[in-house]
């Protein structure tokens, strides 16, 4: 009986057994045959990683087609995450090679919130630093070298306030783009058109298969996604004229600083402009910077230097700056006396020196007797045009600001343009709570006071002289192309306002402004042997923190315009002595005259690609 009972205990143990083996045998078969692609693929993912790889940022060419910004490769120490957080003491010994704090990478790989991608620590590191990781390598498991495409501004300092720069995505950045699938360690434009077009020039990241050892090193490439390049920029400059302004302005600089009492002479700004579609030819602000210092990140001594400099060379001051347009203003006074019938073209007024209600004078002293408008424009008679102002009243004066676009931004797509300012009677009581004087009325009539404007302003003012007054919001880009040179866009005039002259008026101010760069104008002795006829408008603005700002705004040919060039030269003194050498040396490398060098693309002409 006893030996039965015990024989039926094994029997039900042998069935359990049984079961539990079937059981196991049963979820093993399972999982190595219906599951085993799936747990394998995990397995795999324990020791392979998905790195991205940085995609080329789009390329930039002049009208001409001539390359002006592209990529290099470069280095980059990165750090891959992969078996868990990055050891304090690896750490500490990167920061040590690299010559950077521990905190700064402790806040990249924070920035990376627990993400498998590879924190970028360091770009475009010299062969020095490959060196040293690659000889310590068995120390820093994680540390890679990745070879990364690095922005390359070709020649440095060149149109850099046009370019811009890029760098990496910063904190605040990341917060705003992440939803636009911007990611930690990602380099965007921050500056200039390489921040205007980005999203168009970032292109899409490839990725790499990177099998990993189990202490985190790289053993392999198994596999690889190429990245697709950004699109391409074709640019409205012609990098002639770009060079050829850059050149004038600072050597006109080290003049006025070295040969005259314009010791203080060290910032200046100037744009060229096709009158007829609003294309800009060159623009060029002084102090620039080398936008090539950001592409890898820039150094603490670098940047302190850049925001240390009193001339501010991070300002794009042909868009940003905002001076009394001084004299050049005389041009709108002018029309709007016309106009309103405020003067004829004939009546003659008596400069004795000066102005017979309010005791205001020409420079120097200068009296020019009885004077018409085509002699007070061409030899910019101060006393005449207070005169104007006068008769004008402070009202008319900013009603025909307006028109020609003062006081409000162009629409240039760059970042950080002003708007300047129209001096008007709402302006001061709302600042200083003051009423408004006749002297500020005489003030604003020939630029000063309360009157500010940038150079892109009252080049598009000259503009609308030389066009008969259409106004086009001045654009930097004319084509987006693909990769492989497929136009995806294209841009072109684009008419912002309008004002009305009659032709009596237009022809009368033009004749006037071509005296001025004649023999007798003020701008005459330098344009006097000129092969092309120029009409332009010299100008002093008074600085209240040194000596006076130069002015000069122009165009040409004469008969049919297809230039406009405005100069500033801070703490220049008389716009005839400071801004007019610089044009010049523009327009003669427009026309091609005097050149005894071709500047690298060939002697052209320039003329406009679209005429009205």
């Amino acid at each position: 009986m006893l030996v039965k009972r015990s024989n039926n205990r094994l029997d039900i143990l042998a069935i359990v057994v049984l079961l539990v083996v079937v059981s196991l045998v049963t979820r093993l078969g399972y999982l190595q045959v219906v599951k085993g692609e799936y747990y394998g693929s995990l397995a795999d993912g324990n020791r392979i990683r998905l790195i991205p790889v940085m995609a080329p940022r789009g390329l930039f060419y002049d009208r001409n087609g001539i390359l002006v910004v592209s990529n290099r490769p470069g280095f980059t120490v990165s750090l891959l995450p992969i078996t868990g957080p990055v050891p304090d003491e690896v750490i500490h010994k990167l920061a040590g090679i690299l010559n950077i704090q521990p905190n700064d990478i402790y806040a990249k790989v924070n920035q990376q919130n627990g993400s498998f991608e590879p924190i970028r620590v360091k770009s475009d590191v010299g062969p020095d630093i490959v060196t040293k990781i690659e000889e310590r390598k068995n120390e820093l498991p994680g540390v890679v070298i990745e070879i990364q495409p690095i922005r390359s501004y070709v020649n440095n300092e060149l149109a850099a306030h046009i370019f811009g720069y890029v760098s990496e995505i910063n904190e605040a950045e990341l917060e705003k783009l992440k939803p636009e699938g911007y990611k930690a360690g990602d380099v965007i434009g921050k500056f200039g058109l390489e921040k205007v077009y980005d999203k168009a020039l970032r292109g899409k990241d490839g990725g790499g298969q990177v099998e990993v050892d189990v202490t985190g090193r790289p053993v392999q490439i198994l596999g690889k996604k190429e990245p697709l390049p950004g699109n391409n920029l074709v640019l409205t400059i012609d990098y002639r004229i770009q060079k050829a302004a850059e050149l004038a302005i600072d050597e006109q600089l080290k003049y006025l600083q070295t040969k005259t009492e314009y010791v203080n002479a060290k910032a200046a700004a100037v744009v060229v402009m096709n009158p007829k579609t609003g294309e800009i030819l060159a623009m060029v602000s002084r102090p620039a910077f080398n936008p090539n210092l950001f592409s890898g990140g820039i150094s603490t001594k670098d940047w302190k230097a850049l925001n240390e400099n009193p001339n501010h060379p991070m300002d794009n001051k042909v868009i940003s700056g905002e001076y009394p347009p001084g004299s050049t203003f005389k041009i709108i006074t002018g029309v709007a006396a016309l106009e309103l019938g405020k003067v004829t073209p004939e009546e003659k007024i008596l400069d004795t020196g000066k102005h017979w209600i309010i005791p205001k004078g020409n420079a120097m002293g200068e009296a020019l007797g009885l004077i018409n408008f085509q002699e007070a424009l061409s030899k910019s008679d101060n006393v005449y045009f207070y005169e104007m102002g006068n008769r004008l009243g402070i009202d008319n004066l900013e009603k025909y600001a307006r028109m020609f676009g003062l006081g409000t931004t162009t629409g240039i797509k760059l970042p950080g343009e002003m708007e300047g300012l129209v001096a008007n009677r709402r302006y001061k009581e709302k600042v200083y709570e003051e009423d408004w004087y006749l002297s500020e009325t005489f003030d604003a009539a020939i630029g000063q006071g309360f009157q500010l404007a940038t150079p892109l302003q009252m080049a598009l003012v000259m503009g609308e002289i030389a066009n008969g007054g259409y106004r086009y919001r001045p654009y930097l880009v004319s084509k987006l192309t693909a990769p492989n040179g497929t136009v995806l866009q294209t841009f072109g005039p684009e008419e912002t306002g309008r004002i009305k002259i009659s032709e009596k008026t237009l022809k009368l101010v033009r004749d006037s402004l071509r005296e001025v760069a004649a023999e007798g104008g003020t701008a005459g002795e330098v344009f006097a042997n000129f092969p092309i006829a120029i009409a332009g408008k010299t100008g002093t603005a008074e600085n209240p923190h040194g000596s006076d700002h130069g002015w000069f705004v122009c165009y040409g040919p004469f008969e049919d315009p297809s230039i406009v060039v405005a100069v500033i030269v801070e703490q220049g003194g008389f716009g005839s002595s400071s801004a007019v050498p610089i044009a010049k040396k523009i327009l003669e490398a427009a026309f091609n005259i005097n050149q005894t060098s071709n500047i690298d693309t060939g002697a052209k002409v320039y003329k406009p690609q679209t005429a009205l």
